[in-house]
């Protein structure tokens, strides 16, 4: 049975999955539904509307920086140069059961210089369509065993509150002396900061 994490948590990759070499980070989302003001009592329920979450990964040296743009895995750079990290691909709605979107990471390719992988969602486009994650609900970030397809550890956001943001740094698998360890984090970002990720962590 996997792991529930709560906001904080950290577990050991080598504890709870010894031998672990290739794993699956799947994130997904809802809309949130928000009262009509319609309707007997106004109780009818209508969607916030469509939001364009994008996932992606940042990939962080020891001093927590980025050393090209290329170290950003997203809708638009599918692929880490080196060969270590995928991204499956963007979602533009959140539709559907299961994960909106997965990224691919084989461990043992991660280059030695990269000590810890950011996991982000961001709202595409938030600040200019007035949309932020206060109208996200379900939102979890997951981690897969690809060996057996067993889910090691689920993180689903809940309890906290985040008008005014319009991204999400999700989940981190940082490495440590014997192998790696996954930390849920579940923070806001501003707008400024989902928008510039990259001048955030040059």
């Amino acid at each position: 049975m996997a792991i529930q994490l709560k906001k904080g948590n950290r577990i050991s990759l080598k504890k709870e999955a010894p031998g672990l070499k290739k794993v699956m980070l799947g994130l997904g989302w809802d809309m949130a539904t928000s009262n009509s003001g319609g309707g007997f009592l106004g109780i009818f329920k209508k969607p916030a509307g469509s939001i364009d979450l994008d996932s992606g990964v940042l990939c962080l040296d020891s001093q927590g920086k980025l050393n090209s743009a290329s170290d950003f895995v997203y809708y638009a750079n599918l692929h880490h140069q080196s060969g270590a990290i995928a991204h499956q691909g963007d979602n533009l709605t959140g539709a559907g059961e299961g994960d909106d979107e997965q990224i691919f990471v084989d461990l043992e390719q991660v280059p030695a210089a990269i000590q810890s992988l950011l996991f982000t969602v961001t709202i595409y486009q938030g600040r200019q369509r007035g949309q932020e994650f206060s109208q996200i609900s379900n939102a979890f970030v997951r981690l897969v065993d690809l060996s057996n397809n067993q889910e090691i550890a689920h993180y689903k956001l809940s309890g906290e509150t985040y008008q005014g943001k319009t991204g999400m740094l999700m989940a981190e698998l940082r490495r440590e002396e014997n192998g790696w360890a996954m930390t849920a984090l579940g923070d806001g970002l501003d707008p400024q900061d989902s928008e510039n990720l990259l001048k955030k962590y040059r």
